[in-house]
């Protein structure tokens, strides 16, 4: 009993550490920024400084500001480095671009899959209702068989390669021996 009301404390303790840590991480970790549109891709360093060295996939690149715009990106990772004076910032950009994409937004997203959800409701609404008008009709087919009451079914017609041996006839198969299985 002390265990199960001690697991709810220890649940709570362990979200409110686990928050303060997240925090904590990021304060101390600040991020690029990336923006991409059409095959364009313009990074903003996290520096506040108005001297700003970059160097992307190795070469060093002569702007100074805070953000660098990258034109025609052909889609290939590269590392990109901002630095001041005293800190660097790295990143491993990995940003797929393309000519002729289009962008949407959320709502547009949502919209669309609301929109076949509803059509696709219809469709299964406007089969019940159709398929229901047919289960009521008694088909009148060649296979179907009165419904009133049960009628005894005759005997089964017998077969002729499967007659029961009679008398008279044990001697033609007096000859075989029976197999023991």
């Amino acid at each position: 009993m002390r265990l199960e009301r001690s697991l709810p404390l220890l649940g709570l303790l362990l979200c409110v550490v686990g928050t303060a840590a997240q925090q904590d991480d990021t304060e101390a970790q600040e991020e690029f920024l990336v923006e991409i549109s059409g095959t364009t891709v313009t990074i903003t360093c996290p520096l506040t400084e108005s001297n700003i060295n970059w160097n992307i996939a190795g070469t060093k690149v002569d702007s100074n500001e805070r953000k660098y715009v990258i034109e025609n990106h052909n889609s290939s990772p590269i590392n990109v480095s901002c630095s001041s004076s005293n800190k660097k910032y790295d990143m491993y950009l990995n940003a797929r671009v393309c000519a002729n994409c289009e962008e949407l937004d959320a709502l547009a997203v949502t919209g669309i899959i609301t929109a076949d959800l509803l059509i696709t409701l219809g469709v299964l609404i406007l089969v019940y209702y159709f398929s229901k008008d047919r289960k009521g009709k008694a088909s009148a087919s060649a296979g179907s068989r009165p419904r009133g009451q049960k009628m005894q079914r005759p005997p089964p017609v017998p077969n002729p390669d499967y007659e029961p041996i009679r008398k008279g006839q044990r001697e033609v198969y007096a000859g075989l021996k029976s197999r023991g299985f």
